[in-house]
């Protein structure tokens, strides 16, 4: 498995540790690398951040054998049966310790720039490394982080050797790592960008996970029913519902015009979810943007995995083009959905948004729409603005049918978008703020 860079790495490590959501773990990135990796776990499993600094005492006459290490608050972990062996003076192994205990100081002091630690005494602490090579300094940060208080110690990584994963599955709790090839040699072979991470992008990541004003924002690799897509996932503070982004006819997350209406209902306190429908292999083949089953029946999938990580969040749906149709289709209750071979999501929907859609494709499943749907069409959008009120007319559930005058499909005029924003953002707000109340 290679990885296109640390960030990269850090979104595919974030679902393996999904599981450790719930026992409200604190995530520590050994510097310098190790950090922009723990920084997307943070992200994504809503932790704290943090840095474990350590630092390894080696034998003056031979600095590569470690006789033990040192971490913040004054903790040892020291190995005696080395000091034995070694037959080096008191004295000189207790200069080696001053002397990194003061390179510890310096490097703590920059990279929290002030802020304290955060506390570890009973907590589950996830330690996250770039890689590892011998293991070393991973066995170190584990055995400080257990001297700490840590109630349970678990070891993430993207790339290790096997041998090197078995040894640490000794000292860690818990062993996580993506791809143990047999035939390692270095972390950096499996990064197409290992470039080196400097101190200033360690204190700035740092920073921002510890601004609670800030919006937790992490990009994702859904699990669609075994199947991984990738997103881009944001919350506010304080949020009150997500709206999941249903996109249609080949575009994707990276739709300028839904990043837009995104931006503005985060403002509102909504959060977003923007990911891909299909994978790149599957947008090759054209007729599968048109196959709104398979489409409706990924958006259920991922609604299922959005309440697994957010379970006390409404959940609405903004759909564009055929993405409205899939949206509809998964906002639906029908009798082949009660009888668990359909892909509807139903009663977990607690609204609807269509943006120049095509409704129409959703066929018999409008009727079984439960959530309250908003049509938003453009005024010139004469085709599309006929299909919007054939589909009106068979929604049983509350709807409303808008009309942006002087807009085309794709809402290209001035203000037209915005007030398609200003649009969705007062239905969300109307119908999922009130139920998160």
């Amino acid at each position: 498995m290679f990885f296109a860079d640390r960030a990269d790495a850090g979104w595919r490590l974030a679902p393996v540790l999904r599981h450790l959501a719930r026992e409200g773990p604190v995530v520590l990135g050994l510097p310098r690398g190790g950090v922009p990796v723990a920084f997307q776990v943070a992200q994504a499993l809503g932790a704290p951040l943090d840095v474990i600094v350590v630092r390894k005492l080696g034998v003056p006459y031979h600095r590569e054998l470690g006789f033990g290490a040192i971490g913040e608050g004054g903790v040892r972990v020291i190995s005696e049966d080395i000091v034995a062996r070694s037959r080096v003076r008191r004295e000189d192994l207790a200069a080696v310790e001053r002397v990194e205990e003061a390179e510890l100081a310096r490097q703590a002091a920059k990279f929290r720039a002030g802020r304290q630690r955060v506390p570890l005494a009973g907590r589950t602490v996830i330690v996250v490394d770039d890689g590892i090579a011998t293991g070393a300094t991973a066995a170190a940060a584990c055995q400080v982080v257990r001297e700490m208080g840590a109630a349970r110690v678990v070891l993430a990584v993207p790339v290790a050797p096997p041998d090197a994963v078995a040894w640490l599955r000794t000292v860690a709790d818990e062993v996580v790592c993506l791809s143990t090839p047999p035939g390692f040699s270095a972390v950096g072979e499996w990064y197409q960008d290992f470039s080196q991470t400097s101190d200033d992008e360690v204190v700035s990541l740092l920073a921002r996970a510890a601004d609670r004003s800030a919006p937790r924002e992490a990009e994702v690799v859904v699990d669609a029913g075994g199947v991984g897509l990738a997103g881009d996932l944001v919350l506010p503070q304080d949020v009150g519902a997500v709206v999941v982004f249903a996109h249609g006819s080949g575009s994707g997350r990276r739709s300028p015009r839904n990043r837009s209406v995104a931006a503005a209902l985060r403002q509102a306190g909504l959060g977003t979810l923007l990911f891909d429908l299909l994978t790149p292999q599957e947008e090759a083949d054209r007729a599968n943007v048109f196959d709104i089953e398979t489409l409706a029946r990924r958006l259920t999938e991922t609604t299922a995995w959005l309440r697994r990580r957010e379970h006390d969040l409404p959940i609405g749906y903004f759909g564009a083009s055929t993405g409205a149709a899939a949206a509809l289709w998964a906002a639906s209750v029908g009798p082949e959905a009660s009888a668990g071979a359909g892909y509807g999501a139903g009663s977990d929907v607690g609204a609807v948004v269509s943006r120049g859609g095509r409704p129409d494709l959703a066929g018999s499943r409008l009727a079984g729409v439960r959530a309250p749907t908003l049509l938003i069409v453009g005024g010139l959008d004469t085709t599309v603005l006929e299909l919007n009120r054939q589909a009106q007319a068979r929604l049983r559930c509350e709807n409303s049918l808008e009309i942006v005058p002087g807009a085309t499909h794709l809402f290209e005029e001035p203000g037209a978008l915005d007030a398609v924003a200003g649009l969705a953002r007062d239905w969300f707000t109307a119908h999922l703020l009130s139920r998160a109340g």
